[in-house]
C-alpha cells in the first residue's frame, strides 16, 4: 500500500499543481491532507479547486477552523495583525461551496494498513490542532500529546518542516508544507521560503514500513507574480521571504 500524505498549502496553488503533477507518477492508493488548505496565501479558491478534485479526506487545521470562524487577536504584533489580514482577504475570496467544502474537513483520520498496523492523521497533534510537534519536543511533552495513541505510524503538520522521529514504538512524521515551506538559518533564526514542495509517502507491504519524505521544485516566480496579481493584502511582505531559483 502506497499512501501520499500532503499539508499546509496556504493558498498556493502553483505548488499544489506540481506535487499532484509528482504524485502522477507515483500512483498512490490514497491521498491525504493534513489541513490548512486554504489561508494565507494568494490563491485560496484555486487551492481549493486543485484539492477538492482529488476527493482525498482532509483534516481540519487551525486555519481552516479561522476562515470558518475568525478570531481576531487582542494585541497582536505587527506580523500577525499582517496576517490576519490576508487571512481576512483569503475568506473574502471563499464561495458558499468552498466553505461547505472546508466545514467538511475531518479531526484526525486513521487510516488503516493492515489488520495491525494504522497511520493516524492530524493536524498539529492528535489532541490539538495548535499543537506544534517537532524533532525537538521534549518527551515529557509527546507523552501528554500523544496519551491513549494506539496507531502504529503518526502523520502531522503545522510546523511547516519535514520531520521523521521515532517514539517509543511509535514513528512520527512531518510531510512538511506543500505551499509555504519553512528553512530556518540556525546561526541568525531568520526563516524563508525555499522554492519546493514538499510531502511524504508511506509504504507499507508485507510488514516493511518505508516513510520518504520528499522535495520538489516549483517556479516561485509564479507564485510571487500571482501574489502582486491577486489584490491579496500585504503581498509584497508575503512575497519579500521566497527564495527565487
Amino acid at each position: 500500500m502506497l499512501i501520499a500524505v500532503i499539508a499546509d498549502i496556504h493558498g498556493n496553488a502553483v505548488a499544489l499543481e506540481r506535487v499532484l503533477a509528482d504524485l502522477e507518477r507515483e500512483e498512490p492508493d490514497q491521498l491525504v491532507c493534513l489541513g490548512d488548505v486554504a489561508a494565507t496565501g494568494p490563491q485560496p479558491r484555486e487551492a481549493i479547486v486543485l484539492l477538492r478534485a482529488t476527493g482525498c479526506p482532509v483534516v481540519m487545521g487551525n486555519a481552516d477552523e479561522w476562515l470558518l470562524a475568525p478570531r481576531f487577536s487582542a494585541s497582536p504584533d505587527e506580523s500577525t495583525a499582517r496576517i490576519e489580514e490576508i487571512d481576512t482577504w483569503c475568506r473574502e475570496q471563499l464561495g458558499p461551496a468552498d466553505l461547505a467544502y472546508l466545514r467538511g474537513f475531518r479531526p484526525p483520520i486513521e487510516i488503516a494498513l493492515d489488520e495491525r498496523t494504522t497511520l493516524l492523521c492530524c493536524h498539529g497533534s492528535p489532541r490539538s490542532n495548535t499543537e506544534a510537534i517537532r524533532a525537538t519536543t521534549p518527551d515529557t511533552e509527546l507523552d501528554a500529546m500523544l496519551d491513549g495513541v494506539q496507531a502504529t505510524i503518526v502523520a502531522c503538520g503545522h510546523t511547516h518542516e519535514q520531520m521523521l522521529r521515532c517514539f517509543g514504538e511509535l514513528i512520527l512524521f512531518n510531510p512538511g508544507s506543500v505551499g509555504l515551506p519553512f528553512q530556518v538559518d540556525r546561526r541568525t533564526g531568520t526563516v524563508r521560503n525555499p522554492a519546493w514542495a514538499e510531502y511524504a509517502l508511506v509504504r507499507w507491504q508485507s510488514g516493511a514500513l518505508g516513510v520518504e519524505l520528499r522535495r520538489v521544485p516549483f517556479d516561485a516566480r509564479a507564485v510571487v507574480e500571482a501574489a502582486s496579481a491577486s489584490g491579496m493584502p500585504h503581498a509584497e511582505w508575503w512575497t519579500a521571504d521566497w527564495a527565487i531559483l
